[in-house]
Order: structure tokens, then C-alpha cells, then sequence
């Protein structure tokens, strides 16, 4: 699939960019080329040194912004693929520098797309969130702008060989910022500040991330957002779980943060199909294809109406033996509880 070809990760210096471009190695031998497209130059250092450029001649690395339409444009000449993971993605950072979310997140969007259009790249892959799901905060909303953006990029395509889709999918185990390394760090204090006690979230590894935009570039028509089925956790669960000798504190919901995360709302499931390990919303207006195709191509059939997926009905969850268990194969090795 990707072998002979050449891929750029936006974003690529991130948790998911190195392990997209470990995968691709690992998978891809004959890949052609891998463009690293991110702003911080420290980052893209570090990687290099993973990846000496004697024994990987295929990696690129591009210091640029996707703000910068004229610097995605030159990167994306001569790529065939484009996972597209840079973003602002930080709730409070959102809130409290809504513009600069905005320029990053919405106008890098589309500038992605642009740059796809005119370079003649064939595959274009965004990642997603949980959070742009009937969105309360601003990361959330410009991420379902995004969303729209990619899926809407598929009815302006005229006659390129090109296609846009999107994944969308809930906390990533062990990813920077996330609960658990922030919880592992807290051991020492005694104390673990829980937001609230009944609160829920959507768990995924960053394999399966990995795997999920695989999945995409090699099975989607275009216009899709696909959702994996993938099993929650209690933060109550995850505390006992890392640190049971700990005691929790409850400080309160942050803003713009949600009790229990959604993936599919109701109004949803009006064009989701349902492909037996993952879901997939439809694009609401498509002149390429229709729902009979989408459903043919995928082998899927529709969810009933009024479904909804989210963290607190989920049917899949962790237990705390679980959640141990992850944790030493994925956030650290070393974990002892």
C-alpha cells in the first residue's frame, strides 16, 4: 500500500508521528520517502537522531507551519500521501488563545487541502478527536470545523484521483498530557486530583491510532469519518489501577471539559454505518457517492436510528487488571502497582 510511495506527517514530531513513521518502516520497507512537516526544529532534532540518514535515506524532515500555505504547498510536491496530525490541541490553551487555535487548526485545515489538491497527492488521512463530537470547547468546535473541511474536500475535487477522509478516536494511552503518565507522576505526592468521580473517557493505544489510518488510507471512498469501537475506563479505575496507595482528591471539572466523552451523537447516526470493528460517518452531502455504495464498498450496514456512542454507555470497559496491564505493555515497562 505504501510501498514506492512517498508520505508527509503533518505534525509528524508528535506521539502519533513517531509511531506512524516506526510502523511504516516496519510494514513499508520499500516506502519512498517519509516527510516529517513540523514547527519545532528541537523535536525534529531528537527524531533525526532515532533515524540516522545513512541507514534511513527515506526520511525528510520539513521545518514549517500548516498556517503557511506557500511552505505546505512545497512539501506536499510530489507526496502521494498525507496524514495530517499538527493541531493545537490543548483544551485551556484553546480557550485562552482562541484565534491562534483557529489559524492552526481550521485555516491549516484547508490549507492542507489546497496543497493536496494542486500537488496531485492521492490519499489525504485527518485525524480527529472525541472532543469535536457535539463540541463544548474551542479546540473541540474547530476540530469538527476540520472534520467538515476534509469530508467537504471530496465535492471539489473535479476530476483528480484524490480522496479525504478522517478518523476520529478518544484518549490515547500514555500520549503526552494524558491521565495516565500524569497520574504515574503524581505517585510520589500520595495524592491524585480527580476531576470528578464518576467521570468517563474512550481508550485507545497509539497502535491502534496507527492502525486506524491504515485502515482509512487503504479502505475509504472519500468523505468518511471513521470511529473505532474501542472500550472505556472510570477514572476512578485508571487512579486504583496506577496508584492504589493513593489517596484522590476531587477538583472539579475543568472548563470545557465533558463528564463523559461522545464519539456519535443521535443526530449522528442518520449517516453512520456500522463495519463491524468500527463505525463511519457518512458525509452529509456527497456528489461522488451514495449511501448504497458507502455501504456496499464497506460491506456495513446502518445503525438504527437514534444510536449514539459515548464513554458512559459504552457496552466495552476496562477493568483495573486491565488497565495495569496496558500500562505495562504500553506507558511503561517498568510498572509495578
Amino acid at each position: 500500500m505504501l510501498n514506492n510511495k512517498t508520505v508527509l506527517i503533518t505534525g509528524g514530531t508528535g506521539s502519533f508521528g513517531k509511531q506512524f513513521i516506526e510502523t511504516i518502516l516496519a510494514r513499508y520497507p520499500d516506502v519512498k520517502k517519509i516527510i516529517v512537516f513540523s514547527r519545532d526544529e528541537l523535536k525534529q532534532s531528537e527524531l533525526r537522531l532515532s533515524y540516522p540518514p545513512t541507514k534511513f535515506p527515506q526520511l525528510r524532515f520539513f521545518i514549517g507551519d500548516v498556517r503557511d500555505k506557500e511552505r505546505v504547498k512545497q512539501a506536499c510536491e510530489g507526496v502521494d500521501v498525507i496524514i495530517h496530525a499538527a493541531a493545537i490541541k490543548q483544551v485551556d490553551t484553546a480557550e485562552y488563545n482562541p484565534t491562534e487555535c483557529i489559524r492552526t487548526n481550521i485555516d491549516g485545515a484547508e490549507n492542507v487541502i489546497r496543497a493536496a489538491l494542486e500537488c496531485g497527492v492521492t490519499n489525504v488521512v485527518a485525524l480527529s478527536t472525541d472532543k469535536a463530537c457535539a463540541p463544548i470547547n474551542l479546540y473541540g468546535a474547530t476540530k469538527l470545523a476540520s472534520d467538515k473541511l476534509f469530508a467537504a474536500a471530496n465535492n471539489i475535487k473535479g476530476s483528480k484521483d484524490i480522496k479525504f477522509s478522517v478518523v476520529r478516536y478518544g484518549n490515547v494511552m500514555g500520549s503526552r498530557g494524558s491521565v495516565i503518565p500524569f497520574f504515574l507522576s503524581k505517585r510520589e505526592d500520595g495524592v491524585l486530583p480527580i476531576t470528578h468521580e464518576e467521570m468517563t473517557r474512550f481508550n485507545i493505544s497509539l497502535q491502534d491510532g496507527v492502525d486506524l489510518v491504515m485502515f482509512a488510507i487503504g479502505h475509504h471512498l472519500g468523505g468518511e469519518i471513521f470511529i473505532p469501537k474501542i472500550p472505556s475506563y472510570k477514572i476512578l479505575d485508571v487512579a486504583a489501577a496506577v496508584a492504589p496507595e493513593c489517596k484522590t482528591e476531587i477538583v472539579g471539572i475543568r472548563p470545557g471539559e465533558k463528564l463523559h466523552e461522545e464519539m456519535l451523537t443521535e443526530t449522528d447516526s442518520i449517516n453512520t454505518i456500522d463495519l463491524g470493528d468500527k463505525y463511519a460517518i457518512l458525509p452529509s452531502v456527497s456528489y461522488m457517492y451514495s449511501e448504497a455504495q458507502f455501504l456496499a464498498h464497506h460491506n456495513a450496514q446502518k445503525v438504527p436510528f437514534g444510536f449514539k456512542y459515548n464513554s458512559g454507555t459504552n457496552t466495552e470497559w476496562e477493568t483495573v487488571e486491565s488497565l495495569r496491564a496496558l500500562v505495562k505493555e504500553h506507558v511503561d515497562p517498568a510498572f509495578k502497582a
